[in-house]
Formats: structure tokens, C-alpha cells, sequence
């Protein structure tokens, strides 16, 4: 078998992978054949289409003469012997060994012999699928990625039967659609959604256990971590009942219960709200054909004043420096008080370097920078908060220096005075116990660089009145930041759901299922993230995610949590990252 020219190609399976799929190979320039035994299906995916290039019109990326010749390159049936000429036929239909094999083997019968079969499965075994074929070296794993048309990682997977032309084959079409092939081996979730999958299911149970929305809970992976779109939002793009059968498949191979669906997952499937293409899962959507994006949480105020005093920002670190910019620059007078003047004045000089850095590139002016730093006042001693209305410790994450902290504040703040810890994992209630006023202490986590990142998860402990978080959450929106809420649980919801992901490419790395490298450009490129997961360990630092993950284990007692043996090994080796010019990666030392 030769390298086919592929100038035709059948998408069996319109929902919304087939339709992605369909909609990339038509805008390549094939012939694309569209096949579902359900008419609508049909109808939908021109439907489509034909908003997905009325957009481009819109956009100016395409002419309208090309729009109609893109539009007129697919066309539908429900009979699977439309797809006889086809040079290439890849399946989408659902994660069912049953349905899948079943398509393959009635292809079989219809399409010619040196046709190219690509599955499109996440989890089955393509090898099992090919040998049910009568042609199983013809038979090529091809995994896109939601939403087709935008991500660029094509997976490539091959079995022991696979015909080296056959692999050329679909690796040259992969690239000429503009994505990134990578070679896989065929072992269940391949090595993408292998993490995934996990970290959404993670995600999903998070939502069923009612501890945060699922707009609060998409918002904060979007803003703290950048990803472009919340985990929620993207199971509904890839569809509830498709994630719940890789999620099923994946557990059947791994016996992994991180692999086994949330039962949310189930239940929404069994209602028909399936996401995207239904018109409502996770999040509602509206009915004019559109898919893709990720409802977007409502933007964070403008900064403005809000009611009460001044703001006591306890530290003289990094993230103090940081979080008293973000105060002062949204026009509140701001006390840095550090553990001695030298300290708080040399936190000051950190803001005034942050702000000149901010004018140089832009972001502000000269004057609005010198007003920000005028307003903040650097103190040696925790008395000069007295008058705060609201004081946030950035102190080192200790709970024994916290608590000790808060005894202080405690007999130094006015009454009423919301008192807030900026820990991302140790217990805030454990903080508020050091008080006499429990009620009156919340957690505000910001995240790192505090003037650049708009997330501030808001933490409620089971003593925290309405009024304290009520004016922790306003504080919040008034330094123009987006607040979202949480419990007091170890991760709250960011680092709940990062570090688990984080752990299991570890581990994936670990048991010798792929390199960092492999690991790290699946991710950027199948899932969109801005960082591979071994960039961002080094990044982060391998000691804080130890830590942070202890804490988690520690917590939730689940095996699945454990700390890997190869992040402890490295970190007890000192090889914490790009700090210490060696991580999973070596840097060079300036």
C-alpha cells in the first residue's frame, strides 16, 4: 500500500467531533462526506459549518466566494455507502467498542481496498479494533482534540499491525490540516487525556459535591491558571455522555477508580443534557449553532473605592509586596507592615520597581503609579493596622507563624476588622481558632504575580459570618479582581484540581509511559494549555508542590493523592526547578 493521495475523505459520527473534523478537512480543501444514521446530525453539522465561515466572513479570513466553495465540500447522508470513494474514512462515533468495530468492519464491505480506516477513539484499544477488521493493517488510531478546528495536536496511534504507508498516511494529513502529529503507543487515554480526563472528572465531583459553582469553579482555572477554557465548559464542548464513556473505558483497562466517572457525569447523560449539543449541561448555551467557546464568567468590576478604611497587608515578601500594589493602585491606603521598617521599605521598593515596570510596558501611567505608591505606608510594627478595616497576612506558609500572627491581630485590630490569610493550603479555620473573633477571618487567596492575576479564591470556614465575607468578596472586586468562592478545604479549588494533574504527569513519567518532553507538548497542544505540566512544576517549584500535595493527601486520604516517588526523590535531591537551575529540566544558572 502506497501513500494515498487524500483528496476524499468520510467523517462517520456528526456530533461534535465529527462535525469538527468535517468542518477542518473542508476548509483543507477535500471532499468531505459526512455520514450518520440520524438525519439532524446531518443537518447540524452543515448548520455548522455554515456559521462557523459566516464568522470568518465577519472576521475577513475568508472571501465569501470561499466561504460557499468550503460550505459546498460537505455533503450528508445516513447511508454509510456514501463513503465508497472515500480515500480516508475516520469514525466518531460514541466510545463503544461495540459501535466502533461495528463501523469499521461495515467499511469493510464498502470502501476500497487501499482506503485508510482511522478510528478516532480516546480510550479503546486500537489494536483490538483493528484485529476485529478484515484488514487490520489499514487500521490507524487519528485522536483529535476538541475543538478541532482550533487545536493542534493530532495523536497518531499505532498497533502491532499497522502498515508504515498507513501511518505516513494519516501523520501527512495531520499536518496538512495545520496540526501537530505525535507518534503514540496504543495503551488506554494515549498520553493526553490519560491526564485529562482525570483532572475533569476531578473537577465534575467537585461540582457534585456542591463546593463551589460551576461558574466559580471554570473562573478559577481560567484566571488562575490561564487555561483558555474551564474545565466544566470543556466537558460540555466534548459532550457529557462521550466523557462519561472514555472516562467508562478508561476504567474498564486502568481499574483506577480516578478513571471511574463522576456520577454527575451519569445522571445529567440520563437527562439528555449532554453539553454544547444539547443546549445545556454544566452551563446553559444558547440555540444559534455556536460552539467552541467558554461562557465566560462576567468580568471583574472596574477598580473602584470601596466602603471603610484603610488596608493592612502583613508581610514583606513578594506576594505582600504584591497584594499591597493591587490595593493601592485601586485607591486605598494602604499600611505594609513587615517584621521590622528596614523590611517594610524594602517590600515598598519591590511595588515602586513592579510599578515602574507596569509604565515602561504600558499598563499605567506615570502619574496613576506615583499616586498608587504614595498611598502606601511601610511600618515596622503591626500596630500602625489598627485602623484597618481589612488586614491580609502574606506571611511564610507556616500555621504556627499564621496562627501566632493572628493572637497579635487579634488584640490589635478595631473590632470588626475583617482579618484575612492568603494561605493556599493550610486550614483557614485554623487561623480564625487563634482569634477571639472567629467570625471574622476568611481567606484571600491571590495568585502569583498578584498585580497580573485576576483570580482571588474568597474562603468561607464554617465560623465566618455573612458580613465578613460579604466585605471580603467586595474588597476583592474593588482591587478589580475576580472573586470566586470556596470552602475550607485543603487546594481549595484551584490547587485542588492543579496539583492532582500535576501529580499524575509525574507519575505517567515515573512508570515510564512517556518522556517530559512528550508529556509537555500533548498538553500545550492537545488541551491549549499555556504550559506543559513539566514546565510549570519547574516554574512553581518542585518543594511547593510536594508540599502541596502532602497537604492534599493528607486531607482527603486517597491513595490516588500520594506524592510521587520520583517529585519527592528530586526534591529531597534539591533539584526544586527554576530556582535552583534544575528540575525536570536543567537551566542555566544566571
Amino acid at each position: 500500500m502506497g501513500i494515498t493521495d487524500i483528496s476524499t475523505v468520510a467523517v462517520v459520527g456528526l456530533g461534535t467531533l465529527g462535525q469538527g473534523l468535517a468542518e477542518a478537512l473542508a476548509r483543507s480543501g477535500r471532499e468531505v462526506v459526512g455520514v450518520d444514521t440520524d438525519p439532524a446530525a446531518g443537518e447540524r453539522a452543515a448548520a455548522a459549518l455554515a456559521a462557523s465561515t459566516a464568522r470568518a466572513v465577519r472576521r475577513g479570513d475568508l472571501a465569501e466566494h470561499q466561504r460557499r466553495a468550503v460550505r459546498a465540500r460537505l455533503r450528508t447522508s445516513t447511508d454509510l455507502r456514501a463513503a465508497a470513494d472515500a480515500d480516508l474514512v475516520a469514525e466518531a462515533v460514541p466510545e463503544s467498542y461495540d459501535a466502533k468495530l461495528g463501523v469499521l468492519r461495515a467499511l469493510d464491505t464498502v470502501v476500497r481496498p487501499s482506503a485508510v480506516l482511522a478510528t478516532g477513539t480516546d480510550a479503546l484499544s486500537v489494536t483490538r479494533l483493528a484485529a476485529g477488521t478484515a484488514h487490520p493493517e489499514r487500521v490507524v488510531g487519528m485522536h483529535f482534540f476538541h475543538p478541532v478546528p482550533v487545536m493542534r495536536l493530532v495523536e497518531v496511534v499505532r498497533t502491532v499491525f499497522s502498515a508504515p504507508a498507513v501511518l505516513e498516511t494519516a501523520t501527512a494529513l495531520a499536518r496538512d490540516l495545520g496540526k501537530e502529529p505525535v507518534a503514540a503507543g496504543d495503551r488506554p487515554g494515549f498520553v493526553a487525556d490519560g491526564l485529562l480526563l482525570r483532572y475533569l472528572n476531578r473537577a465534575a465531583a467537585m461540582y457534585e459535591a456542591r463546593y463551589a459553582s460551576a461558574e466559580d469553579i471554570d473562573a478559577a482555572m481560567r484566571y488562575g491558571c490561564g487555561l483558555p477554557m474551564g474545565p466544566l465548559a470543556l466537558l460540555d464542548l466534548i459532550g457529557l455522555d462521550t466523557a462519561g464513556a472514555v472516562l467508562e473505558a478508561l476504567y474498564e483497562a486502568s481499574g483506577d477508580p480516578r478513571d471511574a466517572p463522576a456520577p454527575v457525569l451519569g445522571r445529567l447523560t440520563a437527562a439528555g443534557l449532554l453539553g454544547r449539543k444539547a443546549g445545556r449541561g454544566f452551563h446553559r448555551y444558547p440555540a444559534d449553532g455556536t460552539r467552541g467557546r467558554d461562557p465566560r464568567p462576567a468580568p471583574a468590576a472596574p477598580p473602584t473605592r470601596a466602603p471603610g478604611g484603610a488596608v493592612g497587608v502583613v508581610g514583606s515578601g513578594t506576594m505582600a509586596a504584591g497584594i499591597a500594589e493591587v490595593f493601592a493602585a485601586s485607591g486605598h491606603e494602604v499600611v505594609l507592615a513587615g517584621r521590622s521598617a528596614g523590611r517594610a521599605a524594602a517590600a515598598r521598593d519591590r511595588v515602586a520597581a513592579s510599578l515602574t515596570r507596569s509604565v515602561e510596558r504600558g499598563r499605567t501611567t506615570g502619574e496613576a503609579a506615583d499616586a498608587a505608591l504614595a498611598r502606601i505606608a511601610p511600618a515596622g510594627a503591626l500596630d500602625a493596622a489598627a485602623g484597618a478595616d481589612l488586614v491580609v497576612e502574606a506571611v511564610a506558609e507556616d500555621l504556627e507563624v499564621k496562627r501566632s500572627l493572628f493572637r497579635t491581630l487579634d488584640g490589635v485590630c478595631a473590632p470588626g476588622a475583617v482579618l484575612a490569610t492568603t494561605t493556599s493550603s493550610l486550614p483557614v479555620v485554623a487561623c480564625a481558632r487563634a482569634t477571639r473573633r472567629p467570625e471574622d477571618v476568611v481567606g484571600l487567596h491571590f495568585f502569583n504575580p498578584a498585580p497580573a492575576m485576576r483570580l482571588v479564591e474568597v474562603v468561607r470556614t464554617v465560623l465566618t459570618s455573612d458580613a465578613a465575607h460579604a466585605r471580603a468578596r467586595a474588597a476583592a472586586l474593588a482591587a478589580g479582581k475576580h472573586p470566586v468562592e470556596c470552602g475550607d478545604r485543603a487546594g481549595f479549588i484551584v490547587n485542588a484540581l492543579l496539583f492532582p494533574y500535576l501529580n499524575d504527569a509525574v507519575r505517567m513519567v515515573e512508570e515510564h509511559y512517556a518522556t517530559p518532553d512528550d508529556v509537555d507538548t500533548a498538553m500545550r497542544l492537545g488541551a491549549g494549555y499555556p504550559m506543559g505540566p513539566f514546565e510549570l512544576l519547574d516554574v512553581v517549584g518542585l518543594d511547593v508542590s510536594l508540599a502541596i500535595q502532602r497537604a492534599l493527601h493528607r486531607e482527603f486520604h486517597d491513595p490516588g493523592l500520594a506524592p510521587t516517588e520520583l517529585l519527592q526523590r528530586l526534591v529531597a535531591a534539591g533539584c526544586l526547578g527554576r530556582k535552583s537551575g534544575r528540575g525536570f529540566r536543567s537551566y542555566a544558572r544566571r
